[in-house]
């Protein structure tokens, strides 16, 4: 690596579009941090030797976003217990040691903004996740560490949602259904883990399970509303938000895993959602 500056970066396929080095510029410079942080837009055939590269010559850390989430788990030398339960890494760390340690902060991210951006209360509520993918298996295990009352997982194939409910089965009260088996009326907490709001669809799920007192979290997030905020709003809850917050805190919790100071979000934040 040319320098002596600490160099990061996030890898993806493609990356363009990515906010990351500018959250994490925002961050560096709040903190008095001296770093680097680029885009790596490596492709399938070369990612592990990429990776491989970048550490070897002195690289300090790495985000790791899509499609490569599954595969960074094998670069790490030990994983977090949030990725074992997630099965996926979005940060690689290298150690003092040597050795590289594989985390993944979505989880964090998203319950550090439910419960302190958006002061919500998830303990002893009941929580519906829109998708059984690769998103809602990596917040499981932060969001049942809360304690809610239940969480159901809805998936168009309600297998998948069963198999993934199966698996955090030991953590806390998690069932899988398919959308039209979704039971109980109205949920206090309701997250669209799926991509179909980037798409302009809506997850044909009962309109049952939105009422007043509903807290609506996309973690999709784009300039202006979801289409998914957009469909909970006109069926009256609460409040519905989008995943930029969750964008932020994730974010946050990979640079102090690698700086060892947690930045303050709020700044970034207002100026992402800055129209």
């Amino acid at each position: 690596m040319s320098g002596t500056v600490d160099q990061y970066g996030v890898v993806g396929h493609p990356v363009a579009h990515s906010l990351s080095p500018f959250i994490h510029a925002m961050f560096a410079r709040q903190t008095g941090q001296t770093m680097a942080y680029r885009l790596f837009d490596f492709a399938p055939e070369e990612v592990d030797e990429r990776i491989a590269a970048f550490f070897a010559q002195g690289g300090r850390g790495l985000n790791v976003t899509l499609p490569y989430k599954l595969a960074a788990v094998a670069r790490a030398t030990e994983l977090t217990r949030r990725a074992q339960h997630a099965g996926a890494v979005n940060t690689l760390a290298m150690r003092e040691d040597g050795t590289i340690l594989g985390d993944n902060t979505d989880g964090v991210g998203l319950t550090q903004d439910l419960c302190v951006n958006q002061h919500l209360v998830v303990t002893r509520r009941r929580v519906l996740i829109i998708g059984a993918g690769g998103a809602t298996r990596g917040v499981l295990a932060p969001l049942l560490g809360l304690e809610p009352e239940l969480i159901v997982i809805a998936n168009r194939t309600a297998d998948r949602a069963r198999a993934l409910a199966a698996a955090f089965a030991q953590l806390g009260d998690v069932q899988g259904v398919g959308f039209r088996y979704i039971a109980g009326g109205a949920f206090d907490l309701v997250i669209n883990a799926t991509s179909a709001s980037l798409t302009g669809e809506i997850p044909d799920v009962p309109v049952a399970v939105i009422g007043p007192d509903t807290f609506c979290y996309d973690m999709a997030y784009g300039k202006g509303d979801t289409p998914f905020v957009r469909w909970c709003m006109e069926l009256g809850c609460r409040t519905a938000v989008s995943g930029w917050g969750m964008l932020v805190e994730q974010a946050a919790e990979s640079f102090r895993l690698w700086r060892g100071v947690r930045p303050l979000t709020g700044p970034v934040l207002s100026a992402l959602t800055a129209s």
